[in-house]
């Protein structure tokens, strides 16, 4: 069994976000990380080879991004990838989840995996949606949210969220798994698997050399346009009761909370 699986770069979760306000994107200038989400799709990875049920050659990482987005590379491997590839190249610039799925689907095509997974969500754009337009491409089932994976006899079972409780799925393969981040508990990366990552074999792959049509990616290709951008509207700031005379000061929450109609 081969599996791929797709990762992403993303701002790291202590920095404030910022938009470029002339290209209306995510400004990815700062510090980044390993989308998070995704650490659990490389574990979930892990788990079903070590599991022993069936045989995994090989676990690619896979990832769409700016030159710099190598090093969420070096850390999927770390974590247990044996190879990754990273499809970088100006034409990318400003894909939306159509062009995206379309572009990565065409890097999954080269490689025939029999499974792909990936976290539910990216942590910026956090539209949930990239593993069901990839699964489209790829003409293979998809199912999101999945919280627990069993292989047997070539097939998934698959526990996944629902909106009542949890459904449990029967899955031919190939197939297109996105994870939710209940499945597991990503492991630490061994100081020797974060010294060897950078010895693993990286592929470098252009529009051009994925065989990917420019017309369908980068802001050209993109079915979605962002319009504008506003910032949220600023809160009213709280008001402060100063706790001079105790029974007053619970007289006055008291009254605060009735108006609200906050008290039974």
């Amino acid at each position: 069994m081969k599996i791929c699986v797709l990762v992403k770069e993303v701002p790291d979760a202590a920095v404030e976000k910022r938009i470029d306000p002339q290209t209306k994107r995510l400004d990815r200038s700062g510090e980044t990380q390993l989308n998070p989400f995704d650490t659990h799709a490389i574990e979930a990875a892990m788990q079903i080879r070590e599991g022993g049920k069936v045989q995994v050659d090989e676990i690619v990482a896979v990832t769409m991004g700016p030159e710099g987005a190598f090093r969420t590379l070096h850390k999927a491997v770390s974590l247990g990838a044996d190879r990754s590839i990273h499809l970088t190249d100006p034409a990318l610039a400003g894909s939306d989840v159509c062009a995206t799925g379309y572009a990565l689907a065409k890097v999954l095509e080269r490689e025939q995996p029999d499974l792909v997974l990936l976290g539910q969500q990216s942590d910026d754009g956090e539209c949930y949606t990239v593993g069901a337009v990839v699964a489209d491409h790829l003409k293979m089932p998809s199912l999101t949210q999945v919280i627990a994976i069993d292989v047997q006899d070539g097939k998934l079972i698959c526990e996944r969220q629902a909106e009542y409780g949890y459904d449990t799925v029967e899955v031919e393969l190939p197939a297109v798994i996105s994870v939710g981040d209940a499945i597991n508990e990503p492991r630490y990366p061994s100081l020797k698997a974060i010294m060897g990552a950078k010895k693993k074999p990286l592929q470098k792959l252009s529009v051009a050399d994925a065989g990917i049509d420019p017309e369908y990616v980068g802001e050209k290709g993109s079915r979605t346009e962002v319009l504008a951008i506003n910032p949220p509207p600023q809160k009213e700031p709280g008001e402060i009761i100063e706790d001079e005379d105790t029974d007053e000061t619970v007289q006055k929450i008291i009254a605060w909370l009735e108006e609200r109609k906050l008290l039974a």
